[in-house]
């Protein structure tokens, strides 16, 4: 299935009648899989990246945001990101229990690491975990939704996912720019038991650990309307692998009261996390995209590569399909396949994502790039995606 999609492409009664229900990534659509040029990152090389910093790892970044979801273009040209920080370990994977969120600076002469984000004590979680930033008009005003994971103060870390909105001034009196004055602490939608399964509910084993997390913001240009679209967990499945893409709406211009809604992509069965989904409006249709790596699918299959994956619909709340037909949009290359991850589509087709294990035997887990990989881009064509050449 490709080309453009029409109106006669998403019929209005379908569209009505599973609106209560989430679209399915299925096993047949996976199954279906084929990795060729169109949808295989370059290989990374060394050379390829820089680290931010010779004390800083990072990883799953997201740029300081306008409403519309392009990156904040400030006076000076320079832009603002943010990115998940700890200090290098011997083993990678022990940076998810130390996370910060970090704020970084981009311009001509390349990054630069400015500190963590917020004020010490600030967040209410023993760690911060992704989410999305957006700078007001007045290029001062920045609202951060973000995963504080864990209590402050805990003994024993958990994996309890809570989502949260919190507010800064973004500033700029000696030269690097900060955020102060963070404020308006609150919890911003609370998990609806009948439809998310406890973000504490698994182990903290990789791979296993389920998901209430990565709130990732988005404003409708069509009716002006606030969303958050999140990675969480089918409540009521009998698999382990119950993966879904959850959304949560506000209910008016403050931002501040939010109703969450039904899952609106479901993988289970399939898939235990879709991780760090996120949507672009492109002419005049909707993409939702989201990561995910080979470990986390059912191993009784079929499984699909680590990569970058979507959906495209003519409304937000549903009708969606999976891009392609089976939903990958790229994927790493078959010689270094966990080279990248944490892909995020920007909305002039830019993407981006951080090193992971690269390098060209894809074997060596300890070789952590720990910084952000080279842009890539995409071309959207209504049902069809693949990466621009």
């Amino acid at each position: 299935m490709g080309g453009p999609l029409t109106q006669a492409h998403f019929p209005t009664a379908s569209i009505a009648s599973s609106a209560s229900s989430p679209s399915c990534w299925t096993a047949g659509q996976v199954g279906a899989i084929r990795v060729d040029a169109s949808n295989t990152a370059p290989l990374i090389r060394n050379g390829d990246f820089v680290r931010i910093a010779p004390d800083l790892d990072i990883w799953d970044a997201w740029p300081i945001q306008d409403a519309d979801g392009t990156p904040s273009a400030l006076d000076d040209g320079q832009s603002l990101w943010m990115a998940l920080g700890a200090p290098p370990f011997p083993d990678p994977e022990e940076r998810h229990g130390h996370a910060r969120i970090h704020l970084i600076s981009q311009d001509a002469s390349g990054w630069r690491h400015l500190g963590p984000a917020m004020t010490d004590g600030f967040s209410p979680g023993s760690r911060e975990w992704s989410g999305s930033a957006v700078l007001a008009p007045d290029r001062r005003t920045l609202t951060l939704y973000f995963t504080a994971t864990g209590r402050r103060d805990e003994a024993t870390p958990t994996f309890e996912q809570r989502l949260f909105r919190a507010e800064a001034t973004l500033t700029r009196a000696t030269g690097d720019y900060r955020l102060v004055d963070w404020h308006g602490l609150r919890e911003i939608v609370a998990r609806d038991p009948a439809q998310y399964m406890a973000s504490d509910a698994g182990t903290g084993v990789v791979g296993t650990i389920k998901a209430f997390r990565d709130p990732a913001y988005f404003r409708d240009p069509q009716d002006g309307t606030h969303h958050i679209f999140f990675a969480g967990s089918l409540a009521g499945s009998e698999s382990a692998f119950n993966g879904v893409i959850g959304s949560a709406v506000a209910l008016d211009d403050t931002l501040d009261r939010w109703e969450i809604r039904p899952p609106l992509i479901s993988a289970d069965t399939l898939n235990n996390e879709l991780e760090r989904p996120h949507a672009i409006f492109h002419q005049g249709l909707y993409y939702l995209f989201w990561s995910t790596q080979r470990h986390v699918f059912n191993p009784s299959g079929p499984t699909g590569p680590t990569g970058l994956y979507g959906m495209v619909s003519n409304r937000l709340f549903a009708g969606w399909e999976p891009l392609n037909g089976t939903g990958l949009v790229l994927a790493n290359p078959a010689s270094a396949p966990k080279q990248a991850y944490s892909w995020l589509v920007l909305p002039d087709l830019r993407v981006t994502s951080f090193v992971d294990a690269w390098g060209t035997d894809g074997i060596d887990a300890q070789r952590f790039g720990a910084t952000f990989a080279p842009m890539l881009r995409l071309r959207l064509d209504g049902t069809r995606a693949h990466l621009a050449q």
